[in-house]
């Protein structure tokens, strides 16, 4: 008799924002996942990613978080999947230079870089397995992130898998690659500029004639979701995996 094949192991690190404010989706991400046959692991003892206080100039700080981090994502050789480019970018790029003279965490860092991945990177990866009959019906337009983009080198793939979905519509925005004007403690330090910035990038949505935008980053989305919830705006605002899941409520 042939044993069962075992199903992939992932963890999900779930992100402070989605943990806090966005926890519909973390349920997204969970329901995407576990519909492509996916063992799924939440550690519960999750924090952070350490980046607001590195963003900061507060690296002593933000080591102390990473280090949580490392002790709870450490160990074991599943993928880490993240629904925000940001919290990956901080893990991949800057635990080096974190840890850069303490050759005890190092290899770990090492490590823990490979093993980790962006929702929509690791989706893309296993797209023969993802449902792709999203309850969504409609005109999206996509934006990309600053850390996804410049810093993970993610554009086609979220793209590709919104184009799979049956009846969804993909249209592209004006200078969909411009920044929104979040960019973390940016738009506290430098609120006129943020302000300008998140203005045009809102006007370039509408004048995409989407009745949705999608992105991959919550720091992202819910800067857009601010202006466009103030000013009363027809345009909904998505997480990539709240797309793929989406449940019509109606």
């Amino acid at each position: 008799m042939t044993p069962p094949e075992r199903k992939q192991r992932i963890r999900l690190f779930i992100s402070c924002l989605v943990d806090n404010f966005f926890p519909q989706v973390g349920e997204a991400m969970l329901r995407v996942l576990s519909g492509m046959g996916l063992e799924i692991e939440f550690p519960q003892e999750q924090t952070c990613c350490g980046q607001p206080a590195f963003n900061s100039g507060h690296a002593k700080e933000a080591e102390k978080v990473a280090c949580h981090f490392l002790d709870v994502f450490g160990d074991g050789d599943e993928a880490i999947v993240c629904p925000s480019g940001s919290c990956v970018s901080m893990v991949k790029h800057y635990y080096a230079e974190l840890f850069r003279n303490d050759p005890e965490k190092l290899p770990q860092v090492e490590k823990i870089s490979s093993n980790i991945y962006e929702f929509s990177e690791f989706v893309f990866q296993h797209k023969e397995a993802l449902n792709l009959n999203s309850a969504y019906k409609g005109r999206v337009t996509f934006h990309d992130s600053c850390h996804a983009l410049r810093e993970l080198g993610i554009s086609s793939q979220p793209r590709e898998l919104i184009r799979s979905l049956n009846g969804v519509e993909l249209v592209e925005m004006e200078m969909a690659d411009a920044c929104c004007g979040f960019g973390g403690t940016f738009s506290i330090k430098y609120p006129e500029v943020s302000k300008s910035m998140l203005q045009e990038k809102t006007d370039s949505i509408l004048d995409s004639g989407a009745d949705a935008v999608v992105s991959t980053d919550m720091g992202c989305l819910m800067n857009i979701k601010g202006l466009v919830s103030r000013k009363k705006m027809p345009v909904k605002v998505l997480h990539l995996a709240e797309l793929i899941a989406f449940e019509d409520t109606k």
